[in-house]
């Protein structure tokens, strides 16, 4: 018997579904999104169940996002199963944020890409002391997805877009200050959440009976933020219209509040695929005005080039397969990308258009 990587259990009218492939820290592949999906659906009108809670086991990770190395595999292979699964998880992210019962994200740990594209799509996020919350797709030559291109840009000022280009990571008194979460709840307290799940008598408004229920155990605001501290900084930085401007806004940073993080955030820069870090940048720009179904359908739209095209299969090379950290990124320079290679992917995207939405 092979382990069984999503567990299911319903208690008190509560269905849990827990990611359950810890030693890869609950990252996705193609079977646990279809079981998801499949229960999600089942669940969807069942009576009997009011809430659905999403969690995982281990407290390295909630989820690190999707199995890389499997897509990578994949299109090496030309078996097409990559795709397949960039269209199932998107449509079980877009589930999820317009599910008709409330859906309760308890994140614990790492929550990245396809991790964020779960929770995300949460009506109620929780989040320990312990999350490392981000987006870092850049890193490997590819761009934020699973909604990225949608949630991103509905973050205040330029939050969004300094997530999204450098891949940073967060955690809970940022998540709550960006508003990627609503709750911080010590990981110790854990238990006690899971007996007042248990125990609870459910209202015929379920929603609000979870709202009353974390709001005696949890906090919706924690000190110590730091993108709070730097706001005015990422907002002038990641405002600019272009990768190469922002970069040299970067550089030219002089006030001593801000200096060592700018130095550090230009490393980050320079470390990342800049052909991913412009089409990042346009996909924010372009998602700010998208439907939710629009930008699932844009990020399919750039899926269908980006393995030929993009940087993704260098990037995952680089630092997933032969590790030797040294990706040679095409083009090797921000100078070098052309505003035209970047169109190029976005060529043809309709928004609307119902051929590219999801099932």
């Amino acid at each position: 018997m092979t382990e069984q990587t999503v567990l299911v259990e319903v208690r008190n009218g509560v269905g849990h579904l827990t990611l359950n492939r810890p030693a890869g820290l609950n990252a996705l592949n193609l079977d646990m999104v279809r079981q998801l999906r499949q229960q999600l659906d089942a669940w969807q009108g069942d009576a009997q169940v009011r809430v659905v809670v999403l969690r995982s086991t281990g407290e390295k990770a909630f989820c690190a996002g999707g199995d890389i190395r499997g897509l990578y595999d994949s299109y090496l292979a030309g078996d097409g199963m990559y795709m397949t699964f960039f269209q199932e998880e998107y449509a079980l992210d877009q589930l999820l944020h317009a599910y008709a019962k409330p859906v309760l994200a308890l994140m614990d740990g790492f929550v990245l890409g396809g991790g964020m594209g779960l929770a995300q799509a949460a009506s109620h996020r929780v989040v320990t002391e312990r999350v490392k919350m981000g987006m870092p797709e850049t890193g490997i030559g590819y761009f934020p997805d699973v909604g990225g291109s949608y949630f991103l840009p509905r973050l205040e000022g330029a939050i969004g877009q300094y997530l999204g280009v450098t891949g940073s990571h967060v955690r809970a008194a940022d998540a709550l200050y960006c508003g990627l979460a609503d709750h911080c709840l010590s990981s110790d307290v854990l238990a006690e959440l899971d007996q007042a799940l248990n125990t609870q008598a459910w209202s015929e408004d379920p929603a609000s009976d979870l709202d009353r229920l974390l709001g005696k155990r949890a906090s919706q605001k924690i000190p110590g933020s730091e993108i709070k501290a730097l706001r005015s900084a990422i907002d002038h930085h990641f405002s600019q219209p272009d990768m190469p401007r922002i970069r040299a806004s970067l550089a030219s940073e002089d006030c001593p509040a801000y200096l060592d993080w700018a130095q550090h955030t230009l490393a980050a820069i320079d470390s990342k695929s800049p052909l991913a870090m412009c089409v990042t940048l346009e996909l924010l720009r372009q998602g700010r005005e998208l439907s939710l179904a629009d930008c699932f359908a844009l990020e399919l739209h750039l899926d269908r080039q980006w393995f030929a095209k993009g940087d993704i299969m260098e990037g995952v090379r680089a630092l997933i397969i032969d590790k030797d950290k040294n990706p040679r990124w095409n083009p090797p320079s921000l100078a070098e990308v052309t505003p035209g290679r970047v169109a190029e992917f976005f060529a043809g995207f309709v928004p609307g258009h119902t051929a590219d939405r999801l099932a």
